[in-house]
């Protein structure tokens, strides 16, 4: 392994560090799968020939290309190509379909437009995917219309990279679109590289001989953090895998003696549910970043599989590292997001600016103190721009509170998620994690509903999903959270829906449920009656 010396500002773009990573570890496996082995020296060479033939048809800097893709090496080529070129790369989730495809290529406005065979299909479906930017076909086969990634590699290789600035634009992700209409965040080079050398790369701590395992899609801010762009930086492989697999995921580590990896919760708990084998804790996997994470799963999954869960801590598309457990002073529960870097300055503040008291929570603000941290803008919308900032601040939209003890930070929820009541602010996630465990309950979403009463205050609502054929009467669901949890978390109003709105990458849609409101169907807890109990103090 090799990491690069990034302490040079000038050699903070990617371009510039695949290019000193050629020389320094040529023949060490850059990008792996089941059929390709690329060394950081041949990933060179392809994106300078990748490159030659992007500027052939046509692709000149700040423009954009648009991939549509399944993971893959080829993919992680592209983006280096187009940054060579200047140009921006933007990844369009391979979970988008019909309109909301066609808004999010709208609105992308690229000139070219890469697809895999089955994204391919979902395009021809769409309509003419041409009027989206010229489209490339990535595989084997050549579909009428397409012009052929293979193609592009027998062209002329670029001689040199684009010269360029480590806060120039390199990528525009959109948002989920939880809160509202998606929005394009462009980032910048130092705010990847920025997230990797104080972040992820020393929570990993990798030495010679480690190997990343990627199985996070490569729409994903995460996969480039903490699997792709990581190993460029160090000079480790980096596996990339399809998708994952809870029955295959072992066995896939295994095959790659892999032994770093990024994962989601869900995944976690997917695996921890799987059939002990005697055989579980014989993984080369021997440390997973995981987020979210249970607490109370942590050691007994660490002793099953034989491997270290790394804290963790925040970072968002728009500022890629907001607070980890790194240089603390004592000791953090794993939950903890722990501390700022020490380039920005974040305040916890009201909805009026004004720093709130430590132990309640507030919205993170961030200040950058040096050059490139936050991110460029919102593509192409400069009022959502505006309206992220107050002053010099940014407005994460996110929620916290800071320990008195030891002024460690603890994530709430989303701004716009959490329940005003009673003077205090409720999570809408701490609510739904106490529904969801009864066991009638498959999925459930907790929002606030203006209060008739007290303009500042919120009544909470819950619209619950049952598990199918199963009835649960509104008062006995009431009774369940009164006895798991604060009298406040029990719901004023109550729904029971047969889904909720998801966007494509299966985050709820609150503000949709928000605008509907209280319906005929609502259960209101007052109107019927229901008293709620109330712990002894």
């Amino acid at each position: 392994m090799h990491r690069i010396d990034l302490s040079d500002n000038a050699g903070r773009t990617f371009p510039a560090i695949l290019r000193r990573q050629a020389r320094a570890s040529g023949g060490t496996p850059f990008l792996l799968n089941d059929t390709q082995s690329i060394s950081f020296a041949e990933a060179d060479e392809l994106t300078d020939r990748l490159a030659g033939g992007l500027r052939a048809l046509g692709v000149r800097a700040g423009e954009r290309i648009g991939l549509y893709l399944g993971n893959c090496p080829e993919f992680v080529l592209l983006t280096l190509a187009a940054n060579k070129l200047g140009a921006i790369w933007v990844p369009i989730s391979t979970d988008y379909r019909g309109e909301w495809l066609r808004g999010t290529l709208e609105h992308s406005r690229c000139r070219l437009l890469l697809a895999d065979a089955e994204r391919a299909v979902r395009l021809e479906e769409l309509d003419d995917p041409k009027q989206y930017g010229t489209p490339v076909f990535v595989g084997e086969g050549n579909p009428p219309g397409w012009l052929r990634y293979a193609d592009l590699l027998q062209s002329v290789p670029i001689e040199a990279a684009v010269e360029q600035n480590c806060g120039d634009t390199c990528a525009i992700l959109w948002t989920s679109g939880t809160t509202g209409k998606s929005k394009g965040v462009m980032q910048n080079y130092n705010g990847w590289i920025r997230a990797i050398d104080q972040g992820a790369s020393p929570m990993f701590d990798s030495r010679e001989g480690d190997i990343i395992y990627c199985v996070l899609p490569l729409f994903n801010t995460g996969a480039w953090i903490t699997s792709v762009y990581r190993a460029l930086l160090e000079g480790i492989p980096c596996v990339i895998e399809p998708r994952f697999s809870v029955t295959e995921f072992w066995s896939r580590i295994a095959r790659f003696h892999a032994t770093q990896t990024f994962l989601i919760g869900a995944m976690s708990v997917f695996l921890w549910k799987q059939p002990e084998r005697e055989d579980d804790a014989a993984t080369t996997l021997s440390k997973a970043m995981i987020v979210p994470f249970p607490p109370e799963l942590r050691s007994p999954f660490e002793a099953r599989f034989g491997l270290k869960i790394l804290t963790a801590g925040l970072g968002m598309s728009e500022c890629q590292l907001v607070a980890n457990q790194l240089g603390a002073s004592v000791e953090l529960p794993p939950h903890s997001l722990g501390y700022p870097p020490a380039d920005i300055d974040l305040k916890l503040c009201d909805d009026d600016g004004n720093e709130v008291p430590d132990g309640e929570a507030g919205e993170m603000c961030i200040k950058p103190l040096a050059p490139h941290i936050l991110f460029n803008g919102y593509f192409e919308n400069p009022e959502a721009t505006a309206a992220a900032f107050r002053g010099d601040y940014f407005l994460t939209g996110d929620m916290a509170r800071r320990d008195p003890d030891t002024g460690a930070l603890y994530f709430v929820d989303r701004k716009k998620d959490v329940v005003r009541f009673a003077g205090r602010n409720i999570s809408s996630l701490e609510v739904e994690s106490v529904v969801r465990n009864h066991p009638l309950v498959q999925d459930v979403a907790a929002y606030g509903i203006p209060s008739a009463e007290l303009e500042s205050e919120d009544e909470l609502k819950l619209d619950v999903v049952l598990v199918p054929g199963k009835q649960l009467s509104p008062e006995h669901l009431c009774d369940f959270v009164a006895e798991n949890a604060p009298h406040y978390f029990v719901p004023r109003y109550l729904d029971y829906v047969s889904k909720l709105p998801y966007t494509p990458t299966n985050k709820v849609q609150k503000y949709k449920l928000r605008k509907r409101g209280v319906t005929p169907t609502t259960w209101d807890r007052q109107a019927a009656g229901y008293r709620v109990p109330r712990q002894a103090p």
